[in-house]
């Protein structure tokens, strides 16, 4: 059996090798994502429009998914909204709570109580933005985290492929799958088709990560504003490029992010406090399964504080990367799951669907703000509606900011 010294030492040089041999374009067995083709199925060969926007394909739109809120779960709609989703459990047995009403629930906004114009029961289907590590750099702390018994990139595809498997319920619940390396590349548009799913699984079992950078600030950005990246790879396109609509941009949906990564950031050309504003901003929960962390346990010990020569993380380097995950899950009423072994995936994911699927819809109009400043909010719930906020055993999970947009200019 190697010692972890040594263990170490095969780790830098493997990193090395594969620096060097990516920089000088000798990859003959590597395909970049944007490359990627999969085996054309006549359910392949369709272009998979985002919901609501196109001609109607074999795919049924549902009313709900265009860019208006449903009509049997709204009470009130106002045009110009800060919306907040919202979980309620109890502290001590996490048991999440039913069936409460908008009677229930307060909206504060830097202490000032606002009037809730939008509320809407956690009835409504899932729309979900599934985002993936899908690097050289993840693919080796997988590999040393198991001790080769298993690929490296095994440790982000199982539970990636476990939650569309599983979670995503034809024909009402929509998700859309984004792998990130240097770039996002998105593999699929929102569908419901459990064909093209099962596609997407198939890539990312087969493939190999092209590129070492993980560059996850500007994967979050792309994902939940949109820009312009590679084409949808499940889709027949004669552009390299495309434009993509974020996530945020989708109405009358509840929605989220999940995101499957290590919270390392290499190269981003935006930096953290810009992708955290981007996430207040957003007011799209995002939940996450952290990765690396088996890695960590092993080599804790010997890695140094802070990043070496080859540029290979320290200590310092992981202990920020969970640091900002967390935050991105806490600030946007999402969750952090630091996941080390297998065998923690499906009761992970399990919270995750529970509070997906929990999530009370609320909203309140901020007024013609337009000081460019974050301002607190905070949710409070009267759960047995005696008048008195249940702070001590209940507790609201919602995005805790609301950026204002900056004064005009004369």
């Amino acid at each position: 059996m190697r010692s972890p010294n040594l263990a170490l030492r095969v780790f830098a040089l493997a990193i090395m090798l594969t620096f060097l041999l990516g920089a000088s374009g000798n990859l003959p067995n590597v395909l970049a994502q944007s490359r990627r083709q999969p085996p054309q199925t006549n359910q392949q060969q369709k272009k998979n429009k985002r919901p609501g926007e196109g001609e109607q394909q074999q795919e049924q739109v549902p009313p709900d998914i265009i860019n208006r809120p449903q009509e049997a779960e709204t009470i009130t709609v106002n045009s110009a909204l800060v919306n907040v989703d919202a979980v309620v459990y109890h502290k001590k047995s996490h048991q999440i709570i039913a069936n409460l009403k908008k009677a229930n629930f307060a909206i504060f906004e830097d202490g000032v109580q606002k009037p809730i114009t939008y509320f809407s029961t956690p009835e409504a289907p899932i729309t979900v933005a599934l985002v993936v590590e899908f690097s050289k750099l993840s693919e080796t702390y997988g590999y040393y985290g198991s001790n080769g018994m298993e690929p490296g990139t095994w440790e982000v595809v199982r539970p990636a492929a476990l939650f569309l498997t599983k979670f995503i319920r034809p024909p009402d619940d929509y998700a859309s799958v984004i792998a990130y390396d240097m770039r996002p590349t998105p593999l699929t548009d929102f569908t419901n088709d459990p064909a093209r799913l099962q596609a997407v699984i198939n890539i990312l079992l087969r493939s190999y990560p092209a590129f070492r950078e993980t560059n996850l600030y500007d994967a979050l950005k792309f994902t939940l504003v949109g820009g312009r990246g590679d084409a949808v790879v499940l889709e027949e396109s004669n552009q390299r490029h495309a434009d993509y609509a974020g996530l945020a941009s989708l109405r009358g949906r509840r929605k989220a992010l999940l995101l499957i990564a290590s919270g390392i950031d290499t190269f981003s050309k935006i930096n953290y406090g810009q992708a955290r504003k981007i996430a207040q901003d957003s007011g799209v929960p995002i939940y996450i399964i952290g990765t690396a962390n088996l890695f960590l346990k092993r080599y804790d010990q010997d890695l140094s504080a802070n990043d070496d020569l080859m540029g290979n993380p320290g200590r310092m380097t992981f202990q920020q990367a969970q640091n900002a995950l967390n935050t991105f899950a806490r600030e946007t009423g999402g969750m952090y799951f630091p996941v080390t072994f297998p065998g923690e995936i499906p009761k992970a994911l399990d919270s995750i669907n529970s509070l997906l699927r929990s999530q009370y819809s609320l909203g309140y109009n901020p007024g013609d703000v337009r000081d460019g400043r974050q301002h607190k909010i905070v949710v409070k719930v009267d759960v047995d509606g005696d008048g008195t906020y249940d702070d001590h055993d209940y507790v609201v999970q919602s995005r805790q900011y609301y950026n204002a947009p900056k004064p005009q200019q004369q």
